[in-house]
């Protein structure tokens, strides 16, 4: 079953200067799993040998406590997978280990690299044997053949060449490094834990670990953590900084802080927003839970529509089950989410969602709530249309499969056979996050970076 959301990127995480490291960094990629479910995997040193474990699956079901007792050392990353590029399989899941010329180093990244296909291209020409077809493992080859002396120096070198979105952990024999991209797509957080350090995509992950918030890692910043402390360098060229607007709509934690500010008051001024600019005459407002919650409550202060919880969400889904016969009518849907009959019956619904993607899991909403007793259904999205996909570390559907890139709103409303649809506008949207700026080109098309071959991505 495929729920019609975007998927998520990746988390990653990684700890130094701790005796019990592994362990800390498993907890953190349990707080990061909304970030990825497909494979996760730790990477530790006792500052001479690397340890390293990964799987397919969830971290829970990953890591034992053996396991974990066997990850030595007080240096250790991890990740959890979202496949963005290359299958799900364990070739492809992280982190990726290599003994190269300038020592032992391991990596963990969130993102896309967008120019990956002709970086690939060149490296295999030239000799390289690749063991995955992640991304990932281009920027281990060009730190490999890179002719500079010192580690730091080929890194900054190989990351230069890279476009599109880079959240990277590395960790050698005595060091860890955190590095984002000069626009600073993804999130990626410094903390203060016991005896060392923590880097983090959110700082959900650390909460749970009881790590004190330093600050965020700066757009361009390639921080390096050692027995000396924390340097700090800038070493790409500066650009504006465009953070992913969908981290605040979907992705991360409500109660996560990223690009300094909280995502919980970020969703809910969403939600009042798009309140004021689609009202409707309605007897309850209801989410479509866990990533509509926030923003429906903000609905419903600005409304006075009050707020019920219509839909139930199944949280011990796995990501496979064996499906029954096509008699069971919605079951794509239903295996997550089933209405409230008392609540819904007889009452004019408003549904709040944070997007619609193919329309498919919407429209199987509506009904769901019709066949529940629903008198109306009003859907309000508290996002824009989303009309183009993602390169920058995002699994979106092909431009065609995004049904508002080619139909208008009443075209999406008939389709999703609801009583009216409004979504909150582009103006709302960078009202609420105070006009700073974003990468909104899954709304606009407006890509920050070329991709591919040097095509530009307005060209879609």
């Amino acid at each position: 079953m495929t729920f019609d959301k975007f998927h998520e990127e990746c988390g990653v995480a990684g700890v130094y200067g701790d005796k019990d490291a592994a362990n800390l960094v498993y907890l953190s990629l349990y707080s990061l799993q909304h970030r990825g479910q497909e494979g996760a995997g730790i990477c530790s040193t006792d500052r001479h040998n690397f340890y390293l474990h990964k799987s397919l699956g969830l971290v829970a079901d990953i890591f034992s406590n053996s396991i974990l007792k066997d990850l030595k050392g007080d240096i250790a990353i991890g990740h959890n997978r979202y496949s963005t590029t290359g299958a799900n399989n364990l070739s492809n899941t992280q982190p990726i280990f290599a003994e190269i010329n300038k020592g032992k180093i391991a990596l963990v990244h969130n993102g896309n690299i967008v120019n990956a296909s002709q970086i690939k291209k060149e490296l295999v020409d030239s000799g390289s044997i690749f063991m995955s077809t992640t991304d990932s493992e281009i920027i281990i080859h060009l730190i490999a053949k890179n002719n500079k002396k010192s580690l730091i120096d080929a890194i900054i070198d190989s990351l230069s060449i890279l476009k599109g979105a880079f959240s990277l952990i590395f960790m050698t024999e005595s060091s860890m490094i955190g590095v984002r991209d000069p626009m600073g797509v993804r999130p990626l957080v410094l903390g203060k834990i016991r005896g060392g350090y923590i880097l983090a995509s959110e700082t959900v992950a650390l909460d749970l670990v009881e790590a004190e918030f330093i600050r965020e890692v700066e757009p361009g910043e390639l921080v390096i953590i050692d027995d000396d402390g924390i340097k700090s360098l800038k070493p790409f060229e500066k650009v504006e900084p465009k953070p992913c607007i969908f981290e605040y709509i979907y992705f991360a934690r409500p109660d996560s802080m990223i690009f300094g500010k909280y995502v919980y008051d970020i969703r809910k001024e969403f939600g009042k927003r798009l309140a004021i600019e689609n009202p409707v005459d309605a007897d309850i407002v209801i989410p479509v839970p866990d990533s509509g919650v926030v923003a429906t409550l903000g609905y419903s202060e600005i409304s006075k529509i009050p707020y019920e919880h219509g839909l139930i969400r199944n949280h011990y889904v796995g990501r496979t089950f064996i499906e029954p016969s096509q008699s069971i009518r919605h079951f794509g849907v239903k295996i997550k989410l089933n209405p409230v009959p008392s609540i819904i019956r007889g009452k004019r619904v408003v549904v709040v969602d944070d997007s619609i993607v193919r329309g498919t899991t919407s429209r199987k909403i509506v009904k769901m709530l019709r066949e529940a007793g629903a008198k109306e259904v009003h859907m309000r999205i508290s996002s824009p249309p989303t009309k183009f996909p993602c390169f920058y570390g995002i699994d979106t559907p092909t431009r065609k499969e995004l049904i508002a890139s080619t139909h208008t709103i009443d075209e999406i409303k008939k389709y999703i056979t609801a009583d009216s649809l409004g979504y909150l506008s582009l103006k709302g949207m960078y009202e609420c996050v105070k006009n700073l700026p974003f990468c909104d080109a899954c709304f606009t098309g407006n890509y920050p970076t070329m991709y591919g071959d040097g095509e530009s991505d307005n060209k879609l």
